[in-house]
């Protein structure tokens, strides 16, 4: 129970620390207590743990269980993920159900939602999982508000403040969002909606120059694709790739890029631009025309009196 004086300093208000005859804990999949600020499962115990679901025995006993750490006492588990702040407050990060893995990322749906919403002009906003044809899957954001807003500036906010791996591949307007009976936004009309806007917006561009498609190869071997799937306007992360196969790519490359580069460029034409910028020669490395002229002539003498000089 958190009691505030003033505004907190985060983002986020703490839930506070646990109320008397109550046990808090922040545990791990084994219900082993994690380290202090690591996140965690949060679970209760003591005098305000009920004894269970009515007439649902399959969720009471994935909840409600004995405390392994107080014997005698009950356990339960809400579905609920956070961390002990330093001050001895719980933070709450999120629900269990919200996350999702991608591309080897764990990503809490509720964090980007949160950030979608502090940006000017959006009114609601929700995050789904869109399979897309190849079978990989990314992040579809829809957004409510009085008009559409650029999507470079969307991206751009949310990048501002979340890993690459957490900004959407695709934002979409709607005047307002879906809403199921209780009131809430109903997520599997949306992501039913992505899926067929995904097959509208699908066009593959194939790539242009002989860099692009010396980066469409690459990107074929290190994310197991068919070279000729791979279009010149791909999202790298949003194909399957990772840190992992960002590195690999790298090296595929020459380590003409750096991770980084790869990061900060994830589209296949942006990035093939970068590789040619970098393949080009520094100015202060090209040869002068009396140099060139003494190359092709093979003339020794000149070479001679330029040390000697």
């Amino acid at each position: 129970h958190e009691v505030m004086d003033h505004a907190p300093d985060g983002d986020r208000v703490p839930l506070g620390p646990a109320s008397p005859n109550m046990n808090v804990y922040v545990l791990d999949e084994q219900l082993a207590p994690v380290p202090l600020g690591a996140p965690g499962l949060i679970a209760f115990a003591g005098v305000c743990v009920g004894r269970g679901y009515v007439n649902d025995p399959d969720r009471t006993r994935a909840a409600y269980m004995a405390d392994p750490h107080r014997p005698g006492e009950r356990l339960y588990l809400g579905g609920d993920y956070g961390r002990w702040l330093p001050g001895g407050k719980l933070d709450f990060l999120g629900r269990k159900d919200s996350q999702v893995k991608i591309s080897g990322f764990r990503i809490e749906i509720g964090e980007i939602e949160n950030t979608l919403l502090r940006v000017p002009g959006v009114r609601d906003g929700a995050v789904v999982v869109a399979e897309r044809p190849d079978q990989s899957k990314q992040l579809v954001a829809f957004y409510a508000g009085t008009q559409p807003l650029e999507v470079d500036l969307l991206r751009e906010r949310l990048g501002a403040s979340l890993p690459h791996y957490m900004v959407p591949a695709a934002f979409h307007w709607q005047e307002n969002l879906p809403l199921t009976a209780n009131g809430k936004i109903d997520k599997k009309s949306l992501t039913a909606l992505a899926g067929e806007l995904e097959t509208v917006e699908q066009g593959y561009e194939a790539p242009r120059t002989p860099t692009e498609e010396r980066l469409a190869a690459a990107w074929a071997k290190v994310l197991g694709v068919p070279a000729d799937q791979i279009g010149r306007a791909d999202h790298f992360f949003d194909r399957g790739g990772n840190s992992l196969s960002a590195v690999k790519l790298a090296i595929a490359l020459g380590r003409i890029v750096s991770l980084k580069d790869i990061v900060r460029y994830p589209v296949l034409a942006d990035l093939a631009e970068l590789v040619d910028v970098k393949s080009q020669p520094p100015v202060g490395l090209l040869q002068s025309p009396s140099e060139a002229e003494d190359t092709q002539t093979g003339g020794v003498e000149p070479m001679a009196s330029s040390r000697a000089n």
